[in-house]
């Protein structure tokens, strides 16, 4: 009786420590080297399937705890097949809790300020998971101006409506899901007191978009977008024409024109659209691209200034601007620009005739 009461012993101790270390293994989050990766967990798998992979993948160390507890709690219907990141370090519980939410892959995509609808549209083709045969289909999803029209009752196609920034969509996402996504976050982002500061400028939500659009495509230094935007202002006031190549661009575009290597020609400067701002004053009808918030505030709050002019600043290469209230300051601005292209260009054919010349005697 004695050796049997201590085996009865023995057994609760043992399987009290079990049952410890089992807590003990549920409950501590462990590290792996999996964190970076999705883990796909196909439907139909039985819930020791499931466990078996994760141990496999070094997600979980351990299967029967685990595995225990599903079975204890009735758990196993709940699981969810599903594309999981999970973290590192993370405990089993952790990692079921997961399973039991669902999880799916999903796509990232860009949108980057300053880009046309056309650059948004040849980017969506680009994910597979969308399924288009081409940009155009894209494209003709961007005429439905249903979710904007309360904003702007103007607007024939969703230009500058679409906000840039990363997005991450489910895989079974359909490209009007995207767009609409995008269109959403503009209008979260656009705030009631903006209209209204738009009144006080005798604008429109449309012609703030519009101005924010046209400083998206000029500025690159954020310090210059409300300057760049006096600019704007200032040059209305005088009926100027704006003189912005990035609508001259846009006009080409919409003609079927542009010839997409870099230059603007000509034909483009002297292309007769309400567009080219070399030719029409005022404001083009519409956005040119889609703003960030950081244009969309300038184009609210303009620099005060009495600048009519800019140039890129050739002492700089971070895009800045040297800025003028006359003609004949811009002028002299122009021609140091032009004269330092001239050195630079000159320079790059040494350059290239050094480069030449090395070749040529490595070769002999």
């Amino acid at each position: 009786m004695r050796k049997l009461l201590l085996l009865f012993l023995l057994l609760i101790f043992c399987a009290g420590a079990i049952l410890f270390w089992g807590y003990r293994d549920l409950h501590t989050a462990e590290a792996h080297a999996k964190a970076d990766q999705y883990i796909e967990i196909p439907r139909g798998l039985s819930p020791t399937e499931i466990v078996s992979k994760l141990v496999d993948e070094g997600v979980i160390r351990h299967k029967w705890p685990l595995l225990v507890y599903i079975k204890y709690k009735g758990l196993g219907e709940r699981l969810k097949a599903g594309e999981y990141r999970f973290p590192s370090p993370i405990s089993p519980l952790t990692v079921l809790r997961k399973l039991e939410e669902g999880e799916q892959r999903l796509s990232r995509f860009t949108v980057i300020e300053g880009w046309t609808r056309w650059d948004i549209a040849a980017s969506m083709t680009r994910l597979p998971e969308l399924r288009l045969q081409s940009s155009d289909d894209a494209l003709r999803l961007m005429d439905d101006v249903s979710l904007i029209h309360d904003l702007d009752p103007q607007a024939k196609n969703l230009e500058g409506y679409l906000f840039p920034d990363t997005y991450n969509f489910p895989p079974d996402s359909t490209p009007s899901y995207v767009i609409a996504t995008m269109v959403k976050r503009f209008l979260k982002e656009w705030k009631p007191e903006w209209t209204a500061r738009a009144q006080e400028l005798n604008l429109t939500p449309r012609e703030i978009v519009t101005v924010a659009s046209l400083i998206e495509t000029e500025a690159k230094l954020t310090e210059e977008r409300a300057v760049i935007a006096s600019v704007i202002y200032n040059r209305m006031k005088r009926n100027m024409p704006l003189g912005i190549d990035s609508s001259v661009i846009y006009a080409s575009k919409l003609a079927g024109k542009w010839r997409n290597d870099g230059r603007v020609y000509q034909s483009d400067l002297t292309r007769q659209s309400p567009y080219n701002l070399r030719i029409h004053a005022g404001l083009p009808p519409g956005p040119i691209a889609s703003p960030g918030l950081s244009s969309i505030e300038a184009a609210l709050n303009p620099a005060d200034t009495d600048f009519l002019y800019y140039v890129r600043n050739p002492d700089r290469n971070d895009g800045a601007h040297n800025f003028y209230s006359n003609e004949t300051d811009f002028q002299r601005g122009v021609q140091v620009l032009r004269q330092w292209e001239r050195n630079r260009n000159a320079q790059n054919n040494v350059n290239a005739n050094n480069s030449n010349v090395e070749t040529t005697q490595n070769s002999n």
